[in-house]
């Protein structure tokens, strides 16, 4: 089968080249000419574990292609992926369509035959609609179907997700529309993993549903750390009480600094517009939003507290700035309020990120970048765990809390403990959640 994939973002190119390993012919399509030469050139512009050496098998086998020339691209196709970004518009915290409608009104001009137009970005409900509309009006002769096929890509497993999903849907309105569908998931349907096929509507919802079920299951822990740092109980013993409850799950049960990237914040903030342009506001979504805002300030406090109320003249090191580890997005991550308090505050921001330096300097201007943990530590005031990197989870805490002027740490992650601080020197401690602050008598 032949598919092309319009807009080679985090999930155009992830899912481009998986349905190339699924063995379809796949020409990926996108306006930036230096990003498509990039690609062509083997070299990946995001950064998701495995994808480089994916893509490189499937170009090499003939299956997987890039081009500016979306008119070429869509010529004998059976499906065509819209896969574009749908970025919260200014002012109303919708959902941005532009690049969607217009994506598809190129399409529409440029097919001649029958293909399945399928919406793979995340778009409000209704949006398909919008799209079967847009592309009548600008080829009324064409025969075609539209369908719905949201994607539930986790940043830094995406390829796990996509070959062993949890679920596959579907959104179609027509026998035809669903054959292709469903043969464009053949392998997916040969090892039984689930196929929803529903309505369109339902299919767009869906997306919305799940992003903003699990960011209000993280920020009801965050909620809940909170209070248990007021009442004495250890968040973690109680994430591992009810998530064993099967049906809580222990999964997004993780005490943090806020939930970030490039789904969860968009996402709730387009539920939350769809509510109340139909009178119905989502309570429930609309104060997760606000609460996990409110988080962030919390954190902010908590590293103040550490630095006896200012910021001013301390050397602060942040290990992670990135909104998740394996990822090189910085979207909506925490560090973005957070490290910009603390340089406002008059602090010397180092920080270490694996992965994170390349969107991190322009959006974290005024910190110095360090390559470890331990040169970074050289003289700190204060080291702060923002992003759980494997790397930041067995350092020798030893060895810098020797290295610094006043060995303070910051746990965001709960990463290590109380024993564990206090055993290497730390003079003070601080995680989220759990009654293990302490700080030493001078």
């Amino acid at each position: 089968m032949k598919i092309a994939m319009i807009g080679t973002g985090y999930v155009g190119l992830v899912s481009g080249v998986c349905f190339s390993d699924f063995g379809h012919d796949v020409v990926c399509v996108d306006m930036d000419p230096a990003k498509i030469e990039m690609l062509k050139r083997g070299e990946v512009p995001i950064f998701e574990p495995g994808l480089d050496t994916l893509m490189a098998k499937n170009v090499a086998a003939g299956r997987l292609t890039f081009t500016t020339d979306l008119e070429e691209a869509v010529q004998g196709v059976e499906a065509v992926f819209i896969a574009v970004g749908t970025p919260t518009r200014r002012g109303d915290g919708h959902a941005d369509l532009t690049y969607v409608m217009a994506a598809a009104e190129q399409v529409a001009r440029a097919l001649t035959g029958y293909a399945v137009i399928v919406t793979k970005s995340t778009v409000p409900v209704g949006t398909n609609r919008q799209v079967k509309q847009a592309v009548r009006k600008a080829n009324p002769a064409l025969d075609f179907d539209v369908a719905s096929n949201p994607e539930f890509l986790r940043e830094g497993a995406a390829i796990d997700d996509f070959m062993k999903p949890d679920r596959v849907v579907l959104g179609v309105q027509s026998d035809r529309a669903d054959e292709i569908m469903r043969e464009v998931y053949r392998p997916l349907f040969l090892r039984d993993f689930p196929i929803v096929t529903t309505d369109l509507e339902s299919a767009e919802m869906i997306k919305y549903a799940a992003n903003a079920f699990l960011a209000t299951k993280i920020t009801f822990i965050n909620e809940i750390a909170a209070l248990c740092e007021l009442t004495g109980a250890d968040v973690k013993q109680v994430s591992k009480g009810i998530g064993l409850d099967g049906r809580i799950g222990n999964k997004f049960l993780h005490a943090g600094p806020g939930y970030g990237g490039s789904c969860f914040p968009k996402d709730t903030k387009a539920l939350a517009r769809i509510g109340q342009e139909h009178g119905l506001p989502m309570q429930i979504t609309e104060t997760v939003i606000k609460v996990n805002e409110e988080i962030k300030d919390r954190m902010i406090q908590k590293l103040l507290d550490l630095v006896e109320g200012s910021f001013n003249g301390k050397i602060v090191v942040v290990l992670g700035v990135t909104f998740k580890p394996n990822t090189d997005d910085m979207r909506a991550s925490p560090a973005l309020k957070i490290v910009p308090a603390m340089i406002g505050g008059g602090a010397k921001v180092r920080v270490v990120d694996p992965q994170g330096r390349h969107e991190g300097e322009s959006q974290l201007p005024g910190v110095q970048w360090a390559e470890d943990a331990y040169k970074a530590a050289q003289n700190a005031d204060l080291i702060v765990i923002l992003t759980q990197w494997n790397e930041f989870r067995a350092l020798d805490l030893k060895k810098i809390a020797k290295k610094m002027n006043t060995p303070k740490l910051a746990d965001l992650r709960n990463i290590y403990s109380e024993r564990d601080a206090k055993k290497a020197g730390f003079e003070a401690y601080v995680s989220v959640g759990r009654r293990d602050y302490f700080r030493t008598e001078d």
